[in-house]
């Protein structure tokens, strides 16, 4: 059995909202898209740069997946290239209950059996990496499915979005995999894995 890998950049109070670009994810009249723009962090994009290098699929929702299919495709050379050839080279599952645009080659479209086919998909590849898909991204927390949640937890305060955790989320615990990492922007890399659910309550101290 292969691991599913969720990576996901957020801020300080838990947004992972549309950190690329403010058309990104406008819903629920997000104001702040684009938020990571401002917080270049060379650990990052190195920590990003080794996890593509790895990885033999994609696990996409369908607004990820649009973004990724109207840009990817047409960056194969230059700085973006390395991800761009190997976005383009690996196969790419669609979480959606629509008809996405699958003319990206190497798509497929998933979500009829949702929880039965991401195991499938774990079972079938190595290593499987989620890249934003924050609905997708809820699924697989609630429903136990991953293997390693990356965050990239960024030095800034949105007070608005939606959440990596939102109220109503499956309570669970998690495992730190390895020390947190420190970039020079003031982002931190915490990289963790399930658990199961949370132990019994108590009294500190008792």
């Amino acid at each position: 059995m292969g691991r599913i890998s969720i990576d996901l950049f957020a801020t300080l109070d838990g947004v992972a909202q549309a950190p690329g670009a403010p058309d990104e994810d406008p819903s629920g009249g997000f104001a702040f898209g684009g938020w990571q723009a401002p917080l270049p962090d060379p650990m990052v994009g190195e920590s990003v740069i080794e996890g593509i290098r790895g990885l033999d699929a994609l696990l996409l929702g369908r607004r990820t997946y649009d973004i990724f299919a109207g840009y990817w495709p047409h960056h194969q050379d230059g700085p973006a290239g390395e991800i761009g050839r190997k976005f383009s080279a690996v196969p790419k599952y669609v979480a959606s209950r629509g008809a996405p645009d699958l003319s990206w080659e190497g798509s497929t479209r998933i979500g009829a059996d949702l929880v039965r086919e991401v195991r499938e998909i774990r079972d079938r590849h190595q290593d499987v990496h989620v890249i934003g898909s924050i609905d997708l991204v809820q699924t697989l927390l609630a429903h136990d499915l991953y293997d390693v949640l990356t965050l990239w937890v960024y030095p800034v305060v949105l007070g608005q979005g939606r959440k990596v955790f939102p109220d109503g989320a499956t309570p669970a615990t998690m495992r730190l995999l390895e020390p947190a990492a420190t970039g020079e922007g003031g982002a931190v890399q915490l990289r963790y894995g399930p658990t199961g659910t949370p132990p019994a309550t108590g009294v500190m101290g008792g």
